[in-house]
């Protein structure tokens, strides 16, 4: 492709419209595409307004009663397709990922964009596995049946750009619905592809749909239009208050996984080597990862020697290109992100905190791994999101003050303890207020479980069957022992 709507990307063409209906879409405006690796120019990507969101949304209820009479066996089979093409292309995803959003392409080719094949293939098979449940009452008998929604709009964040999507559109689709995905605009452009795999896999049209756009702009028609029937987001806490009024007037069912402040807890029983490679792991994906435990609550006892491994461990971390395969940390994903991680910091440190590590930003695309001591509890830089690679190291004398400090923010998304002492790791489990809690390991997901957040880190759950009770409405029938006319 040669036209002037395509950007070649590390050898990748990649169509810089919106997908709809089967068809590419271009927009009068545009906005500017930024590989954070360089901070170059990717290209010009179409940039949606209320026009485009009203055909999408009319491209995906046209769509909508075929795909929902498409048999599950069929639907199966084409996202084992779609999954097929994304296996074949592993590596162009990877390379345009990389250069979109800045993770590490080993990280991309080894575990990400495999996780995106499987997310296909996982739904399609659950799918397939979903019970048509039956009971009795009374002599009356019950039949659960799991019926498609209609459109879903999907929004997602550019951190984990199209890992993050397929664990949406994959069950989404699945399920029976149609589909309205939203990327992030920082990281556009896999989403893209995805509609080219898609299309490839012979998924109908309409079936996938793909829109750019700036926040607001597109995102407020899509999410109060009364023909959508899904909203599932993953981003920041104030975008999803307004994606919520929005939803509101039409009671639009709603799954939002937003923001975290998760506490990793390190008691003195605990392996110390692992604790600190645990907290170490944090700073993956330069510390833009919602499930981060950036809160480090360290026992008193082991505090001096933990902080002395950890920076031990830290100092060997090698930022750089996250293409080459020496590298640990990529550049952060924008400039304005840069700025917000330093302007947390900058309080932090004004208002008392010490730097052990890091503090800075080291040029206009990389901040420096930072861990922060001499917090207070109830400051910014303990109850606020930096997303950023900065730590915060608080320390505790008894088990009844870790949990406390663990549970005192207004997040829940998920937490890390490392202890060894089961009865003890059982005890705080059950107390920690998270969505997800991980005993000597972190970052350990299955598609079975159900994954979200408490508080403010969410609403509602998805994976394995939660996902189908998300985007289906479940209907009971129950039928009558008698009253049955004879026709034959």
């Amino acid at each position: 492709m040669t036209d002037t709507h395509t950007i070649t990307v590390a050898s990748v063409a990649v169509d810089t419209r919106h997908w709809i209906g089967g068809e590419r879409v271009a927009s009068a405006g545009t906005f500017t595409d930024v590989s954070p690796i360089d901070g170059a120019a990717l290209g010009e990507i179409s940039r949606g307004t209320a026009s485009e969101a009203a055909a999408v949304v009319a491209a995906a209820k046209a769509a909508f009663p075929a795909w929902a009479a498409t048999p599950p066996a069929e639907r199966a089979r084409l996202l084992h397709a779609i999954a097929d093409g994304v296996e074949k292309r592993l590596e162009e995803l990877a390379i345009v990922e990389t250069t979109d959003n800045g993770a590490l392409l080993r990280s991309h080719r080894r575990g990400v964009m495999p996780r995106v094949a499987h997310n296909f293939r996982f739904f399609a098979d659950r799918l397939l596995q979903l019970g048509h449940e039956e009971f009795e009452t009374r002599g009356h008998t019950n039949h659960v049946s799991w019926d498609p929604a209609g459109p879903c709009v999907l929004i997602t964040p550019w951190n984990a750009p199209l890992m993050l999507a397929t664990w949406k559109v994959a069950p989404a689709l699945a399920a029976g619905n149609t589909v309205i995905l939203k990327p992030a605009e920082w990281s556009p452009l896999t989403a893209s592809l995805l509609a080219d795999i898609a299309a490839e896999a012979g998924l109908p049209a309409g079936v996938l749909n793909v829109v750019q756009g700036l926040g607001s702009e597109i995102g407020d028609v899509l999410t109060s239009h009364p023909d959508v029937r899904r909203i599932s987001f993953t981003g920041s806490v104030p975008t999803a208050r307004r994606i919520s009024a929005s939803a509101a007037a039409n009671l639009t069912p709603l799954s939002l996984e937003l923001g975290g402040k998760s506490p990793l807890l390190v008691f003195a029983d605990a392996d110390l080597d692992l604790a600190v490679d645990l907290a170490v792991e944090q700073y993956d994906n330069a510390g833009q990862v919602c499930l981060a435990g950036t809160r480090l609550l360290v026992e008193e006892s082991i505090a001096e020697e933990f902080t002395r491994r950890f920076t031990e461990k830290a100092s060997r971390l090698v930022q750089g290109d996250p293409r080459d395969e020496a590298t640990d940390i990529g550049p952060n994903i924008h400039p304005r992100q840069l700025e917000k991680i330093d302007g947390f910091v900058r309080r932090a440190v004004a208002a008392g905190a010490r730097a052990v590590i890091g503090g800075h930003r080291k040029d206009d695309r990389f901040y420096a791994p930072t861990l922060l001591t001499d917090v207070a509890q109830d400051s910014e830089i303990v109850q606020e999101e930096v997303f950023g690679p900065v730590l915060t190291l608080q320390t505790f004398g008894t088990e009844e003050e870790a949990v406390r400090l663990a549970n005192d923010t207004r997040f829940g998304l998920a937490a890390t303890l490392a202890t060894g002492d089961h009865q003890r790791a059982e005890r705080v489990t059950a107390r920690l207020v998270a969505g997800t809690v991980w005993v000597n390991c972190f970052f350990v997901r299955d598609l079975q479980a159900p994954f979200g957040g408490s508080r403010h880190s969410g609403v509602g759950r998805e994976g394995g069957d939660w996902s189908f009770d998300f985007y289906c409405d479940l209907k009971n029938t129950v039928t009558a022992p008698e009253g049955w006319k004879d026709h034959g």
